[in-house]
């Protein structure tokens, strides 16, 4: 943890926060970890956006349904999660999307689990299936993060509710907030995001194997070890795309479907690389490495976009 008040001059972002809020108010905010929003953001409309089009998506009556849908799934759900891992986890060093952690704010606990269950509360203004995905990842927050159960900790376990919970569940929830029914082929570009997810979970772990170890987490990555961890990560976004490439003749989307091509690229790109020199890699160029694999994530939320919801 940074010694001292050095958390709060990290930044002008920062300084200006701790400013305008008192005392820790912005502490709780900091570890609700904004720094993701955008990015948690783009993936739970993605399901809204095949749902309706990217024609249809900035009007209609599914417009307001799908929005309450992404503020309830971001910042109750995920802010709410990554707040009580906080509570849990308390990280010394830089974690992911808050680097130089402020020190847990003595209600952080109360406050994410206000976070969450309000969302639940909120969730039942919205379609059935979205109350019930919400409730689905509501419970695997608590049973990943929190003891005795912190599966977290327990390697392969934290590995299927992450797969599910970020890669299907989030592009689904504004999908179910719409109220259309999921058919085969949408369905299939949904289940692709569970073994891409999968394959980028181990990919997060890679340059914090030291502090799990210190802390006795036992990590999927730290089961596998860095080589297999990639090695699997490899594998994994094959299957992806193989789902990708099954929807996209089962849809009938045509020539379009060759855009595919690009983000299965970018990811052989960063994990051949990655693949190819990580015995010689520091934390730092593992960290490096994972956002650069964040980056080819949101190239293929773009690109199937571009390909299925024109």
């Amino acid at each position: 943890m940074v010694a001292g008040a050095a958390y709060r001059g990290r930044s002008a972002w920062r300084r200006w926060g701790y400013r305008v809020l008192p005392g820790d108010a912005f502490s709780y905010l900091l570890h609700l970890r904004p720094a993701e929003w955008p990015i948690m953001a783009a993936h739970t409309a993605l399901g809204y956006l095949l749902a309706v089009g990217l024609k249809g998506a900035g009007s209609g009556e599914r417009l307001p349904a799908a929005l309450a849908a992404l503020a309830i799934w971001v910042i109750c759900l995920n802010g709410g999660t990554l707040a009580i891992n906080s509570v849990f986890d308390k990280d010394e060093g830089d974690i992911g999307y808050l680097v130089a952690p402020p020190p847990i704010p003595t209600h952080l606990l109360a406050f994410s689990v206000a976070l969450l269950v309000g969302g639940q509360a909120l969730a039942f203004t919205l379609p059935t299936p979205f109350r019930v995905a919400y409730a689905a990842c509501f419970a695997m927050s608590l049973l990943y993060s929190v003891p005795p159960f912190r599966f977290k900790a327990v390697a392969g376990v934290d590995w299927v509710i992450n797969m599910w919970g970020f890669g299907t569940l989030t592009p689904f929830a504004t999908w179910a907030a719409t109220g259309r029914p999921l058919d085969l082929g949408h369905g299939l570009i949904l289940l692709a995001f569970c073994p891409l997810f999968a394959g980028l979970y181990p990919l997060t772990q890679l340059y914090q194997l030291d502090e799990d170890r210190r802390r006795g987490d036992r990590t999927l990555a730290l089961l596998l070890g860095t080589r297999t961890s990639l090695a699997v990560a490899i594998a994994c976004v094959l299957v992806a795309f193989a789902l990708l490439a099954w929807a996209a003749t089962w849809l009938g989307v045509g020539r379009w479907g060759g855009l595919l091509a690009v983000p299965f690229a970018a990811w052989l790109g960063v994990l051949a690389q990655w693949y190819a020199r990580y015995a010689v890699w520091t934390a730092l160029e593992h960290q490096r490495a994972m956002y650069r694999a964040l980056t080819a994530w949101a190239v293929t939320d773009l690109t199937v976009l571009a390909v299925f919801a024109r």
